[in-house]
């Protein structure tokens, strides 16, 4: 196998564990549009948590959201233990960062959500 053909089976490697990876996160992260999201926010047992930059939260933001942005969810876990018994519902600018965010709360114990399209779609 030369060297080019070494290089290019690493980046199709790296190419569908990242594909892969969204994929099966998609699924096993509940996903809500936002009409979904905006019923749910009536709810005394729903928090939003916006996880992106304090940058784009000046901008807009969810009125009542809590603010942690992705970079430092793993850090702050802590903080959210008293919404453990709550749906979280994360967001961010496109849903991409907030798929993460949830995908990690869900791993961590707590009950999360992604607002699918984010802040784009909530502002539509």
């Amino acid at each position: 196998m030369t060297s080019g053909q070494i290089l290019l089976l690493i980046l199709l490697i790296f190419v569908f564990w990242f594909y892969g990876r969204r994929f099966f996160m998609q699924k096993s992260v509940k996903n809500y549009d936002a009409n979904e999201a905006k019923k749910h926010s009536k709810s005394k047992s729903v928090i939003f948590l916006d996880v992106r930059t304090a940058r784009e939260r000046a901008a807009y933001q969810i009125s009542g959201s809590i603010h942690i942005p992705l970079h430092e969810l793993k850090e702050k876990l802590n903080d959210l233990e008293k919404f453990k018994g709550k749906e979280i519902i994360c967001y961010c600018h496109s849903g991409s960062r907030s798929l993460t965010a949830a995908a990690i709360l869900n791993k961590n114990g707590f009950l999360s959500a992604n607002l699918k399209g984010g802040i784009i779609e909530w502002n539509n």
